[in-house]
């Protein structure tokens, strides 16, 4: 297999996501199908620009799209009000129309701006994602969820804008490092995980070769993952109720990111897996699943280099209570309730608010302590 093409069904919002190791390149042909305006603004962070920046362009040159770029510091700090106005102040000035196009040429982070970016300018443009981490090929190029963050949390502030067309190159993952491949395959067992056990069976045979750079385990795996999450994300595309399974150990991550400053010290990805590790240790603790299941999970987790516990993270003291306090700014409380995605099994995740503090207290302590 060298070109899958996923598509994401949202009636007039559909849109197609394009998988294989020349996408990149392609892009220019894909794309100008789909312009309103023979006219696109690429944003980039400092990184990227430098390793595929060039790429994009001489694809859009010559499939003869005009283009400008704007490229700006790379991290998640760039994901703030201050880069948003800044980001805002540089498109009027280039002079930006409704019938323009934005690209997102990066990561999450990049993603996620530029989406927030184009749901506000001019009360909404079109936006097209090109995600080159592992991480944000699976997860965050797809289903039209924007932000940025904010003191108070991750993501607090944002919207719900999807964009026209995913490109997802498998080629540029060979310049990622084996730590932040790491951090993207986080998110893709998490699909195993929440309802595809035999997803699950397969990675614990071929995740080894994805991360070792094996073209077709990496097309199949991103193909897989990026089916799963349109599947749910046309199904519930606002997070009314299916969706918040896409946010298994999410609650549980984000406060862990939180109490490090959102800093490099913790990836998201590795978040992800130390909070889908404790959200199936929270499951057994409650008698909602094997043990067994639990010690698979976190076992296949950690074969392949992913944390499984807070005490993975360098540096880091961490408190229990303050954990629970920073998860109590999750968007997904509801009613002044925590909400969780636990687990009756590998494959088998639910949403549930029935979790009492003393009992998500103690599964935190007990973490901290191991």
């Amino acid at each position: 297999m060298t070109r899958a093409t996923v598509p994401v069904a949202l009636g007039d919002r559909s849109y197609d996501i394009h998988i294989g190791p020349t996408a990149l390149a392609e892009s220019g042909g894909l794309i100008k199908p789909l312009l309103k305006r023979n006219k696109i603004v690429v944003i980039s962070d400092e990184t990227v620009a430098g390793l595929h920046l060039e790429t994009l362009q001489g694809s859009l040159d010559r499939a003869g799209i005009a283009h400008d770029a704007i490229v700006l510091p790379p991290g998640e700090g760039t994901k703030s009000f201050d880069q948003l106005s800044a980001l805002l102040d540089r498109l009027f000035e280039i002079g930006i129309e409704r019938s323009t196009t934005l690209i997102a040429l990066g990561g999450g982070v990049i993603g996620d701006l530029v989406g927030f970016t184009a749901a506000i300018a001019l009360r909404g443009i079109d936006f097209i994602q090109i995600p080159t981490t592992l991480l944000a090929q699976v997860d965050s190029s797809v289903g039209g969820k924007t932000g940025i963050n904010v003191p108070a949390g991750k993501n607090l502030v944002g919207a719900f804008h999807q964009p026209r067309l995913v490109l997802a190159d498998t080629g540029v993952l060979d310049t990622l490092s084996p730590r932040e491949l790491r951090a993207g395959y986080a998110e893709i067992v998490k699909y195993g995980a929440i309802d595809d056990f035999p997803f699950f069976q397969w990675l614990e045979t071929h995740g080894a070769d994805l991360l070792a750079g094996d073209l077709a385990a990496r097309i199949e795996a991103v193909q897989v993952s990026c089916a799963a999450k349109a599947r749910i994300v046309a199904e519930d595309e606002r997070e009314a109720d299916r969706r918040a399974l896409l946010n298994f150990g999410h609650t549980f991550g984000h406060a862990l990111e939180s109490a490090t400053g959102y800093s490099s010290r913790l990836l998201h990805g590795e978040s992800v897996a130390i909070g889908m590790a404790m959200a199936f240790d929270l499951s057994a603790r409650l008698g909602l699943c094997d043990g067994q299941d639990a010690a698979r999970f976190a076992r296949h987790l950690a074969e392949l280099g992913l944390p499984t516990g807070p005490t993975s993270v360098p540096g880091m003291t961490w408190n229990a209570q303050d954990l629970v306090a920073r998860m109590a700014t999750d968007k997904k409380v509801k009613d002044g309730r925590l909400t969780f995605i636990l687990s009756h099994g590998i494959g088998k995740a639910f949403v549930t608010q029935d979790v009492r503090v003393e009992d998500l207290t103690a599964c935190i302590e007990e973490a901290i302590a191991a």
